[in-house]
């Protein structure tokens, strides 16, 4: 079973839980095991350095500083994406988890 390391930045508390939880179902019915911690948008640089996640998802409401934050996850060959508005609304795991593989090629 594989195993890939998300980081999701910016979550609601609530939105977080429900959101892992459709992802954690998906994840069984694919063999990947997924790794998900959520931390705050202003820990991204930290995280960048110390935890070299697989990748990194931002919610929505911080898409303002995907370029920025981008810029610093670049310098370490992280790929990082802001969250469809749609899906992040929805919950949508599926469409979450599909955002990421597309993001790790």
């Amino acid at each position: 079973m594989e195993l890939i390391l998300i980081k999701f930045y910016s979550l609601w508390k609530t939105i977080k839980h429900l959101l892992i939880g459709s992802i954690n179902k998906r994840s069984t019915k694919v063999e990947k095991k997924y790794e998900i911690k959520t931390v705050l948008g202003a820990q991204v640089e930290d995280i960048i350095e110390k935890d070299a996640p697989d990748c990194i998802l931002i919610g929505p409401q911080i898409k303002y500083m995907e370029d920025q934050l981008k810029a610093d996850a670049n310098k370490h060959d992280i790929p990082l994406e802001a969250i469809g508005m749609q899906d992040y609304g929805t919950m949508n795991g599926k469409n979450v988890i599909a955002q990421a593989e597309r993001l790790l090629g």
